[in-house]
């Protein structure tokens, strides 16, 4: 399992705990201190006799590179925020569906449905509902039947 922490932060450790070793520190000790198994100490110190410091280096995240760099991702973005409408929709609505459509246009790369909304939190969005409300909704009225109507309709009469 890969231990927590982006890889800059694991690299960070590992130096620190061969400078700890070059101390004289003991191995329990240097685990104790960086809370790593002492396993871990033993095989960085290993690979730092192998290798230098180049064997402690920080290594990629594995995984599938994305399909959209930095610069796409701000780009999306900005397009985002323009709006559903400025994109060709009837509404101005976001939906996952009209993002991964929008990608697709644009960009030309394919996201499943399901993705988009990893997609978006990356990119520091939340998905919103809309509120559901009458076109014909009178706000006014509303008010008046919540102050006027409502306290006779109640069982209790206010006090």
């Amino acid at each position: 399992m890969r231990p927590y922490g982006s890889p800059e932060e694991l690299e960070r450790r590992r130096v620190r705990a061969i400078k700890l070793l070059l101390q004289g520190h003991q191995p329990f000790e240097v685990a104790r201190l960086v809370a790593v198994d002492r396993r871990s100490v033993r095989r960085w110190n290993r690979v730092f006799r192998e290798a230098g410091d180049d064997g402690l280096r920080a290594k990629p995240a594995p995984g599938r590179p994305p399909k959209l760099d930095a610069r796409a991702k701000q780009r999306l973005e900005r397009l985002l925020l323009k709006g559903a409408k400025a994109a060709g929709f009837p509404t101005d609505l976001w939906t996952c569906p009209r993002v991964a459509r929008l990608i697709r246009d644009r960009f030309g790369v394919t996201y499943h449905v399901d993705h988009m909304g990893r997609l978006l939190r990356s990119l520091g969005w939340s998905p919103q509902k809309p509120q559901r409300r009458a076109v014909e909704r009178d706000e006014a009225e509303i008010q008046r039947w919540v102050k006027e109507e409502w306290p006779r309709a109640k069982k209790k009469p206010p006090a």
